[in-house]
């Protein structure tokens, strides 16, 4: 019988030098989208404390060779602040990571995410927007750059959702704003994903996965959990 993974990450809460290994088959079947959540965020919480577990790479990449069995798909900027893996204390084996700028939904990060869930079995989807976002400036401001110009289109009806400021104050020199429509993006994209995906959506409706937006703090590393649907 394995070793439960809400088992592992209490352990770690308290000698983050143990040696974890990522989920088998068994351990994934097992997990509730709920433990995953309480995992990673548990997680979080040793990365801003600067006590990251043993990363034993090694034995990592020897048992995942044939097979992965990740809890999470995380939906994140490309921001090099943002680590993602390490942001949650995860390893090899242990989440699937997306990266885009802006943190974004596309038709691509779609399928991987409905490859994630309902192929691959992971029980927790988690847009993760971060603070003074570059991509979400470049929207705030218009900013048109190439191929860039398409994507910050996608952040648009982030910026023309907030509400509560001055036209002299929606553009990216205005902190307040910036941060506004960064935690808008991360709803909107989460009301993307359901609206999007049938197949997300009743996943989540029949209790097999989560999908939940967070925000990471580029100050102190911590990640907030947005209320769900507000």
């Amino acid at each position: 019988m394995g070793i439960s993974i809400c088992a592992v990450g209490a352990a770690f809460a308290e000698d983050p030098g143990q040696g974890k290994l990522p989920p088998t088959a068994e351990e994934q079947k097992a997990l509730t989208p709920k433990a995953v959540l309480k995992d990673l965020l548990a997680g979080n919480k040793r990365y801003a404390k600067g006590k990251l577990s043993e990363p034993n790479v090694v034995k990592r990449v020897k048992a995942t060779s044939s097979s992965q069995y990740p809890k999470a798909y995380i939906l994140s900027c490309v921001d090099s602040r943002v680590p993602v893996e390490q942001v949650f204390d995860q390893g090899i084996g242990d989440i699937f990571v997306g990266r885009v700028a802006g943190n974004v939904e596309t038709g691509y990060q779609l399928g991987s995410i409905e490859f994630a869930t309902k192929v691959a079995g992971a029980k927790l989807v988690m847009v993760l927007g971060h603070e003074a976002c570059g991509a979400v400036k470049g929207a705030c401001d218009h900013v048109e750059l190439g191929n860039l110009t398409g994507l910050l289109k996608q952040i648009q009806p982030a910026v023309e959702a907030v509400e509560g400021f001055k036209d002299e104050q929606r553009n990216s020199k205005d902190s307040e704003f910036v941060e506004a429509v960064i935690e808008k993006n991360v709803r909107l994209t989460l009301a993307d994903l359901r609206k999007r995906s049938p197949l997300l959506a009743e996943m989540e409706k029949a209790g097999e996965i989560m999908i939940v937006g967070g925000l990471y703090s580029l100050h102190d590393g911590k990640v907030r959990i947005l209320n769900e649907r507000s």
